[in-house]
C-alpha cells in the first residue's frame, strides 16, 4: 500500500470539491480545476477530507500515490498559485512583456516571441528573470520548460535560460589544458 496514498486531504476553507463518478472537480478562490481519475481509484469525500484507496493494490498500486497527489496539487493551487521562476544569462539577453506575450532577445537573428497557455502569466521582475504562474502545477511546469527550452543554459560561458535554483556546471574551454 502507498504511504503516499494513505495520507488524507484536508479541504481549506473556501474550497469547494465535487465529485462525479471518476470526475473531479475543485472551486477555489483563483479558479477552478478539472480533471478525469482513473475508474480503478475510489475517491472518498467525508465532509472535509478526502481519502484515497485503489480497488487492488497489486494492480493499481502505482496509481494510488499519483492520484493522491494530483487531488493535492489541485487543491494546492486553487488556494495559492503556482509559480517557476527563470534567469536570463548572457550579453544583450533579455525579456520584456507586450500585452500578455513574452518577447525574448536571446542572441538569435530574430525575437522569441510566446504566447501564455490558457491559465498562465508571465510576470517580469526584472529585465532578466521570468516568473511564469498559474493555478495548474503540471501546466505551470511544461510551459516553464518550453520557455528554457528556447536557450538551454550552455557549459562553457553560461549563457542561456535557467531556474532559479538551477547550478550550471561550468567547464574549461580548449585553453584549459
Amino acid at each position: 500500500m502507498s504511504r503516499i496514498g494513505k495520507k488524507p486531504i484536508t479541504i481549506p476553507e473556501g474550497v469547494d470539491v465535487k465529485l462525479d463518478r471518476n470526475h473531479i472537480t475543485v472551486k477555489g478562490p483563483k479558479g477552478t480545476l478539472e480533471r478525469d481519475l482513473n475508474q480503478n481509484v475510489i475517491v472518498n469525500i467525508d465532509g472535509n477530507v478526502i481519502n484515497v484507496s485503489v480497488e487492488n493494490d497489486k494492480l493499481y498500486g502505482n496509481l494510488h500515490g499519483l492520484t493522491r497527489t494530483l487531488i493535492a496539487n489541485m487543491i494546492e493551487g486553487v488556494v495559492n498559485e503556482f509559480s517557476k521562476t527563470l534567469e536570463i544569462n548572457g550579453v544583450g539577453y533579455r525579456a520584456q512583456k507586450q500585452g500578455s506575450k513574452l518577447v525574448m532577445n536571446l542572441g538569435y537573428s530574430h525575437q522569441v516571441i510566446m504566447d501564455p497557455p490558457e491559465g498562465i502569466t508571465f510576470d517580469l521582475p526584472n529585465p532578466n528573470t521570468v516568473v511564469v504562474k498559474g493555478i495548474n502545477k503540471e501546466a505551470v511546469g511544461q510551459t516553464a520548460a518550453v520557455v528554457r527550452s528556447k536557450r538551454p543554459p550552455e557549459v562553457y560561458k553560461g549563457k542561456g535560460i535557467k531556474y532559479d535554483y538551477e547550478h550550471i556546471r561550468r567547464k574549461e574551454g580548449k585553453t584549459g589544458k
